[in-house]
């Protein structure tokens, strides 16, 4: 016996809120991304037409999931990561960076925070090659 899923209307993913991500184009104008809805993407010359443009290619990315039986991810919840995570690596290591914490003068997790979060700007702004924005306006 084959148990069939109710599946939400489709409606309800229409109305879920996805963070866009906005990316100025060397050429001109801007590309959006919507990274929860894999390949959904559009253009635009003007912010609005860009907002206008991706409102509907993520309704229709969802309408064609819908349509294919296919899953649709729901929006990531940025409240569900607790801001804490476990970092195992060596002890010389651990000493190194609480060496260096200590002569700037901050505690070993305002130094480790620092730091990442550096290094994370640092590969993003050299992956993109410029600036990244994201926001959720939809």
């Amino acid at each position: 016996m084959v148990t069939e899923l109710k599946r939400k209307p489709v409606e309800y993913y229409f109305n879920l809120k996805y963070p866009i991500t906005i990316i100025p184009s060397e050429e001109g104008g801007y590309v959006a991304e919507i990274e929860d809805l894999p390949g959904c993407l559009s253009q635009g010359e003007t912010l609005e037409e860009t907002y206008a443009n991706i409102e509907e290619s993520r309704r229709l990315w969802i309408d064609v999931a819908y349509e294919d039986g296919q899953d649709i991810p729901e929006p990531r919840d940025k409240q569900g990561y607790s801001g804490n995570f476990i970092v195992r690596g060596p002890k010389s290591l651990h000493r190194k960076l609480d060496q260096m914490a200590k002569r700037e003068g901050v505690s070993l997790n305002q130094y480790l925070v620092s730091t990442l979060s550096h290094s994370v700007g640092m590969q993003e702004a050299k992956k993109s090659g410029t600036r990244k924005h994201e926001v959720s306006k939809n």
